[in-house]
């Protein structure tokens, strides 16, 4: 299995929404895909149409109370690990655990192998919940948006990357950089692109997500793109991202 954190501190930037349509994508593509819901907030889980309030969810798996299989529900064509807001109190109580920082890696190492691609849905911050996602994952994606703090958002993140790789997991490297909620009208977002594209050549996803009212209305009606409106220019985008993230599977 390949495991992918999405990841970036900021929020509303289209992290969430990544992170579903890509999973949905790729399950739409043939491929077994797992979805994890990091993110206390459980937008992924109320977006694949699941409640919230369901038990056990991963709070329940990083407490190592219920394995990874006890937990995970069937959401249209992929698996989903769900999330709770019962998320927000594990950092306390992983504080004191040894080893806190892999507890969710040992979790998906006991879990039987039927998955080709698990996606994590990391929390709008850099704590330990996301600190875990990059420890289990061996690649990064980080969806950002075209604005200016958006630059400062992503060196601090890719400054944690390097701390994470060189401490405690080896095998993670960064993915990708996705451009979100993209506006061709706006001049600084094509600026921001072009500062993005001189410096990531070669990670720069060439997908670019589109601002598009379709993605942020499918979450309210607890579907995928895909399921909600097949044909509008976010799922046209996901589908293309989901070819270009097959391609380059795992070059380095």
């Amino acid at each position: 299995m390949r495991c992918i954190a999405i990841a970036n501190q900021k929020g509303g930037v289209g992290k969430t929404t990544t992170a579903v349509n890509l999973a949905a994508a790729l399950a739409a593509a043939g491929k077994r895909a797992l979805l994890i819901d990091l993110d206390p907030q459980a937008n992924a889980t109320t977006g694949m149409g699941l409640a919230k309030t369901l038990n056990p969810n991963v709070y329940h798996v990083l407490l190592e109370e219920v394995g990874v299989m006890s937990a995970v529900r069937r959401a249209a064509q992929l698996d989903l690990l769900p999330a709770s807001p019962d998320l927000a109190g594990a950092e306390v109580e992983l504080v004191q655990r040894p080893q806190r920082e892999s507890v969710l890696r040992r979790a998906l190492e006991k879990a039987p192998d039927q998955w080709d691609y698990c996606l994590i849905d990391c929390p709008p911050a850099l704590n330990l919940l996301t600190i875990n996602a990059l420890v289990a994952a061996e690649r990064v994606l980080i969806p950002m948006q075209c604005e200016y703090y958006a630059l400062e958002g992503l060196a601090q993140l890719l400054a944690t990357i390097r701390r994470v790789r060189a401490q405690l997991n080896p095998k993670l490297e960064l993915h990708g950089v996705l451009r979100t909620m993209f506006d061709t009208r706006n001049r600084l977002a094509g600026e921001v692109g072009s500062e993005l594209e001189r410096h990531f050549p070669e990670k720069l996803y060439r997908t670019v997500v589109p601002r598009n009212v379709r993605l942020a209305e499918a979450p309210s009606y607890g579907k995928a793109v895909f399921d909600y409106d097949p044909h509008c220019a976010g799922a046209e985008a996901y589908r293309v991202l989901a070819a270009e993230f097959l391609q380059r599977e795992w070059r380095p």
